[in-house]
């Protein structure tokens, strides 16, 4: 089968894989609904992403049994799932089961998403695919909060749904793509001869290059959540605009995310993966000074916007990193990269302490210990 028609349904599936970044706005609409602390509030996105921390490599042992397509399949079934729970209300206790079954639906597609991409892309092709895909799950990401924003001021509330409607759109989709994927013929990788062991997954962080990845996808994927969340914040507390309002900052920050992708997935065919990498933490740095200083809307939404082009292509980087080091083993450092997202649950509990106690600007403070080290993992990137 052509390549490309293969890869249709894959990145149709990144497409759902960006259904996970809805929990941003989503949290924040709970919390005005609810009443809701931020450390009561940001407890909505730690759920979302401490599945990762579960359920990532267990993931990557599965792939081995069942396959890549098979696992993303499964994932997709979870993730639909957890989509239709909140058509039937919104309290504290059903939003934890639904954001708990989203979280372990995007861990067993992310973990397995990435090197199913392998089965078609082979060599130096792979980053800037994997970029794509991510160029098409920011599209999902952007989306989210206009969805929530029309469903909240238009007719919505009248079903009962509200900024809820985002969740039956996006099961629609999921459903989508579970029907394509599942009869798009993709060739089946080679089974290993003898299975990994939860042993066998962990000593690969015993590698140097494996471990400091996957830190710094715990950074990444804690400073893109942080800021998915903060920012509507940083908006309200500094400009005093409502919810509604600022809630264009997270379609702004996952609008600049997908140019960046756009932008990447071109890029990184053609020039020094290190050199690229480089210039988006500068931007990233860049963004976190505006985020701390910044009092005014025009300079927040530049920081906001900064960030999103920043942070647009570092996943992928990392990512690819890890996979090229251990060519023999994609399926369990997989499993241990997307453990990394756990960082997504670690950063916003750390961020919803520190801005309960000195506002938002530590909620910042925290984001810029993530910004730190990546700087320190730059040379550790193949020129």
């Amino acid at each position: 089968m052509n390549r490309k028609i293969q890869l249709i349904p894959v990145m149709l599936c990144f497409f759902a894989m960006g259904f996970v970044d809805l929990v941003g706005i989503a949290s924040n609409y709970v919390k005005a609904d609810l009443g809701l602390t931020d450390s009561a509030a940001n407890v909505f996105p730690s759920m979302v992403f401490f599945w990762f921390l579960i359920f990532s490599v267990p993931t990557g042992m599965l792939m081995n049994k069942i396959g890549r397509k098979n696992t993303v399949l499964l994932s997709l079934v979870v993730t639909v799932l957890s989509l239709l729970l909140p058509i039937f209300g919104e309290s504290y206790g059903l939003m934890l089961v639904c954001f708990s079954l989203l979280g372990i639906g995007n861990t067993l597609m992310q973990t397995s998403l990435n090197p199913l991409i392998t089965n078609i892309i082979k060599g130096d092709s792979l980053a800037s695919t994997m970029t794509f895909g991510q160029f098409v799950k920011a599209i999902a990401s952007f989306m989210a909060p206009y969805i929530a924003m029309w469903g909240a001021t238009a007719a919505m509330p009248s079903l009962g749904l509200g900024w809820r409607v985002l969740f039956p759109v996006y099961m629609a989709i999921g459903i989508l793509a579970s029907l394509l994927l599942l009869v798009t013929s993709i060739e089946r990788e080679e089974a290993p001869e003898k299975a990994s062991s939860f042993a066998d997954c962990f000593k690969l962080l015993g590698k140097p290059i494996v471990l400091l990845s996957f830190l710094s996808i715990m950074c990444h994927v804690g400073i893109d959540v942080g800021i998915n969340t903060t920012a509507p914040k940083l908006l309200i507390e500094r400009v005093g605009m409502s919810l509604t309002a600022a809630g264009f900052a997270t379609s702004l920050y996952f609008i600049c995310r997908t140019v960046g992708c756009l932008a990447g997935s071109w890029i990184l065919s053609k020039f020094s993966h290190r050199k690229f990498f480089f210039f988006s933490l500068v931007l990233l740095a860049l963004a976190i000074c505006g985020m701390f200083f910044g009092n005014t809307k025009a300079i927040l939404y530049i920081a906001i916007g900064l960030a999103g082009f920043g942070n647009s292509n570092l996943f992928s980087v990392i990512f690819s990193q890890a996979l090229l080091a251990v060519p023999d083993k994609k399926n369990e450092v997989s499993g241990l990269m997307i453990m990394g997202l756990f960082g997504g649950t670690v950063f916003p509990l750390l961020m919803g302490f520190a801005s309960d106690a000195v506002g938002q600007v530590g909620a910042v403070a925290v984001m810029t210990l993530g910004v730190i080290y990546l700087f320190f993992y730059l040379p550790r990137i193949a020129r």
